[in-house]
């Protein structure tokens, strides 16, 4: 695994308490734990916990993560986002807690211009993303863009209810697996569990102490290229690799060109979902300039070996390699 170079050089001091460092990862427990959920790998590691502990944490999380499944999946047709792209046209009431998620999602479509978007059923609909690909027909593209995007979701937070206009229909793939995290954050901190690491599918986010992490390579997933310690929070990234092309630009409707990839730190597993699939869409130079206007740490690994990174990415993670 190849490690992001510090600037500094090491001292006999940090030489020695990384040793100090190492023998105490020898010496506490270490729960590890991996399952499918959500159609992906979800593995949890938490440093200290017992077994006993370990388990009821991690099941815990894992009851949350299905009850948000089973009420937000567009797989599943029985979810209150599957009856509210079925209710063609018609106001629906929605539980508060959803709501509030599509308040957030459609909230991130207008901050980043569109590039983000949770109304994208229809499009991707046109695409088979979920049937492994095809293309759509001029027409079908035209019908697919007039019935997709964050304009056509209309919410009424005050009566708690939902309208989708024009056919439109909720995609909640860009979004859902972040706040699941979060959701699974909480349930797993309430058992006593004050350190861990979660991995779902490739989306990581950490609390309590800071963790070695590692960012993929842009042409292969199960390659690190990099790694870096994240502290309290959640690391996405967005490619290609992996699925092929599937993520489309909400603002053209076409599906986006392989680039490379982008990883995105914030604070929440929500927040880094959303802006790592927004900068992809918006390509390494466009992305780039908006992670430096918002201060958003980003970095962009290009299909041709280059890097680029964000000031702010490279104030938490100072390397021999420059911001641009």
């Amino acid at each position: 695994m190849i490690r992001l170079r510090t600037a500094a050089p090491l001292t006999f001091a940090l030489l020695l308490a990384g040793s100090a460092r190492a023998q105490e990862r020898k010496t506490q427990p270490l729960f590890e734990r991996q399952v499918l959920a959500m159609g992906t790998r979800l593995s949890f590691q938490f440093p200290g916990a017992s077994g006993e502990q370990g388990d009821k944490a991690s099941e815990a999380a894992l009851k949350e993560c299905n009850r948000i499944e089973t009420a937000c999946s567009t797989w599943r047709p029985d979810s209150a986002f599957s009856r509210l792209n079925a209710s063609a046209g018609a106001t629906a009431q929605l539980p508060a807690e959803w709501l509030g998620l599509l308040q957030i999602a459609q909230g991130w479509s207008h901050r980043t211009g569109g590039a983000f978007d949770p109304v994208l059923f229809r499009l991707l609909a046109a695409y088979g993303v979920r049937e492994g690909g095809r293309h759509p027909s001029e027409q079908e593209l035209t019908q697919a863009r007039a019935s997709s995007g964050a304009r056509l979701l209309l919410l009424n937070g005050r009566r708690g209810t939902a309208r989708l206009k024009d056919g439109a229909g909720i995609e909640e793939g860009g979004f859902l697996k972040g706040y699941v995290l979060d959701r699974m954050k909480k349930q797993i901190i309430h058992q006593g569990v004050s350190s861990g690491c979660l991995d779902f599918g490739g989306q990581l986010l950490t609390f309590g102490k800071a963790m070695i992490v590692p960012i993929a390579d842009p042409k292969d997933r199960g390659l690190p290229r990099f790694s870096i310690p994240l502290a309290p929070g959640s690391l996405a990234s967005s490619g290609l690799s992996e699925h092929g092309r599937h993520i489309v630009d909400p603002r053209t409707g076409l599906l986006c060109e392989d680039w490379g990839s982008v990883s995105v730190i914030a604070s929440s597993g929500l927040e880094a979902d959303c802006l790592s699939t927004a900068l992809y869409v918006m390509g390494p130079v466009q992305g780039l300039a908006w992670a430096r206007r918002h201060h958003v740490p980003a970095l962009f690994l290009l299909n041709d070996g280059r890097v680029r990174m964000s000031p702010s990415f490279a104030a938490l993670h100072p390397t021999s390699l420059s911001p641009e």
